[in-house]
């Protein structure tokens, strides 16, 4: 999991809460009822100091254990149950969501900038393309989807060039977009163009456009994203079809967040 430098000073950087969040991060498809001994070879922590960490979160109720094993309990939903009721956006989306998964017959995605990554925040599945089980909560690299090219084209300058300098450009294919300055034209083009179309950079075959989602203030909070496969849809074909109506939905959310163009001026930061 990505994430950029921590802010603040060191004695206001908790290290045990770090190391918790670590433990419960652990848990994921490989590990769904781990050991001690594997939960301190994923964490990289002492088996002592992992075992105090579960012993706490057990009893705060996050995990459970078997004698041998540990496993998450359904309290940890609450965390994203929390986010969700705090965020109306989410809430707003579904109806887009759902009116872009109708109109194309593709899956509909809402997603917004964590660190190095666009996680989804909100989701209409409507065919599974991808390898991994994409739901709410699941991290993809921003360096090679629309969502995240979205959210990085307009996140301003200093964030930008602090992603190029930090985030790990990984090559997830043979298209996938890794050089910094290469990168910075392409997020260049994204603005230009007000979306972002991305084909076979995360998966081969995987096609994706994207477009912005602003609030009240004409910052740019998320992204919409309608995803299909090559094989069913061409590129041009997207961009011709998909994105108008794609556009058309997120001005549609942004309205709704209270964004409005004729009286809110979104400042050119320098980017360009």
């Amino acid at each position: 999991m990505g994430s950029m430098a921590v802010e603040g000073g060191d004695r206001d950087y908790v290290q045990s809460l770090e190391r918790g969040f670590a433990v419960l991060l652990a848990f994921d498809e490989e590990l769904t009822h781990p050991t001690l001994a594997e939960l301190a070879a994923k964490t990289g922590f002492s088996r002592p100091a992992v075992r105090r960490l579960l012993i706490t979160l057990q009893r705060l109720g996050y995990v459970a254990n078997d004698g041998t094993r540990w496993s998450l309990t359904p309290r940890v939903l609450s965390i994203g149950q929390h986010y969700t009721a705090t965020r109306a956006m989410i809430e707003f989306a579904q109806p887009h969501l759902l009116r872009l998964a109708e109109r194309t017959g593709e899956s509909a995605s809402l997603a917004e900038l964590d660190g190095f990554d666009a996680v989804y925040v909100a989701r209409v599945p409507v065919r599974r393309i991808m390898s991994i089980n994409v739901a709410v909560g699941t991290r993809v690299p921003a360096h090679a989807t629309s969502m995240g090219r979205v959210l990085l084209a307009w996140s301003g300058p200093v964030a930008v060039t602090r992603f190029l300098e930090q985030a790990p450009l990984n090559a997830l294919t043979r298209r996938t977009v890794t050089d910094p300055a290469q990168l910075r034209l392409v997020l260049s083009q994204v603005r230009g163009d007000g979306f972002s179309i991305v084909d076979g950079e995360l998966e081969e075959g995987l096609l994706s456009a994207a477009a912005p989602v602003r609030d009240r203030t004409g910052r740019v909070v998320a992204a919409l994203a309608s995803s299909t496969s090559a094989g069913r849809l061409a590129p041009d074909r997207l961009r011709d079809e998909t994105v108008p109506l794609l556009c058309e939905i997120a001005d549609g959310l942004s309205a709704q967040l209270g964004y409005d163009p004729r009286t809110t001026s979104v400042p050119r930061d320098g980017f360009f």
